[in-house]
């Protein structure tokens, strides 16, 4: 069966990197995988070579338009990619432990979702039918990563993705895991189809989801039924308003009693780029949180023993009001920043 993976080699990334004399760059330090015909034994043998982290793009906008939502989220991870492997390497980030895997290949499924438009009922109805087929070709891809022992940093997309990863992790532990989200939407719509505002709901349809927790969910932006479906499934959030208005708790002290109401599962640390205020994204926000606040939160949740994932999501660079080159800019800036600390914080773990 044919592996929907692009591996990376060093054509791949020699197009976007640059090279300074006296300096040595991130891309220089982390590794290739080397597969020839077992992709498998190849991510094995990666782990005994000392890999600890595989980054993985998903360079998709067909979850976000299948939930009426803007396009553009394909373009996070080359953006990412484009800032990251081009920073300075030192001794603050172990880059030798790092694989740069490549991407899932959705080339057929955005061919066919181009031309379809999220406001014609029959259109948005195959843009949902593709969304399921991601989610088969995520967690294909997730089963190798996990099998082999590898921590995976998920880049791109939408949030329809989670389900996908959250199949996997559940599928390789046996067991129901915890998921926490930094998301001023739940995520938790009703099972109509897949899309990017219900792939929690799937995971808990589908008894994968064991506990889960929202941190900056907005009051005003998620109806009724959601609210109604996450009491009924019982779980939790901490509203934006509560941490970033009414200011009854900061967002360590909510971050920290979610993550202490969890029990022994594995843990997934989701993403949403649309939480933070100004970020080029599927939903743009003028109301978020500080990059900063993004920030504390990865390295709260990758402090956690338990975490297994890190899964950064939405990001469109050209949702930018002013270009997508801007919006190149400040994804590939943002998003190389979460995944610093996420490394940062894991290897002293």
């Amino acid at each position: 069966m044919t592996v929907p993976l692009k591996i990376y080699n060093e054509s791949t990334v020699k197009e976007l990197c640059s090279g300074r004399a006296g300096e040595l760059k991130a891309w220089q330090s982390m590794a290739l995988l080397d597969a020839r015909d077992n992709i498998q034994q190849a991510l094995a043998d990666a782990v005994q070579f000392g890999m600890r982290f595989v980054l993985l793009g998903i360079c998709e906008d067909i979850g976000p338009r299948a939930n009426l939502g803007k396009g553009g989220a394909q373009y996070a991870w080359p953006a990412f990619l484009q800032r990251f492997l081009n920073q300075p390497h030192n001794d603050a980030i172990a880059m030798q432990k790092v694989l740069l895997l490549g991407e899932v290949n959705l080339d057929d499924l955005m061919q066919q979702a181009q031309p379809l438009d999220n406001h014609n009922p029959d259109d948005l109805a195959q843009l949902r039918k593709l969304c399921a087929e991601i989610d088969g070709r995520v967690e294909a891809i997730l089963n190798m990563i996990f099998k082999a022992g590898l921590e995976p940093i998920i880049i791109g997309g939408g949030h329809n993705n989670c389900l996908g990863i959250i199949r996997s992790l559940a599928k390789h532990n046996q067991s129901t895991i915890n998921a926490i989200n930094l998301d001023p939407h739940a995520d938790f719509r009703e099972c109509e189809g897949r899309h990017s505002g219900n792939g929690f709901r799937y995971a808990y349809q589908e008894l994968l989801l064991n506990n889960y927790h929202v941190i900056g969910l907005h009051e005003l932006k998620n109806n009724q039924p959601i609210f109604n479906a996450m009491q009924s499934a019982n779980f939790s959030y901490t509203s934006y308003q509560t941490i970033n208005v009414k200011r009854e708790i900061s967002l360590t002290e909510a971050t920290t009693d979610a993550l202490h109401r969890f029990d022994n599962a594995p843990l997934g640390i989701e993403v949403d780029l649309d939480s933070l205020t100004n970020m080029p994204a599927s939903a743009f926000n003028y109301c978020g949180f500080d990059v900063s606040d993004g920030e504390h939160y990865v390295y709260l949740a990758a402090s956690d023993p338990r975490s297994a994932y890190l899964h950064l999501c939405e990001a469109a660079p050209p949702q930018h009001p002013h270009s997508i080159a801007a919006g190149n800019l400040q994804c590939g800036q943002v998003i190389s920043a979460l995944v610093n600390i996420y490394l940062q914080t894991k290897q002293n773990i």
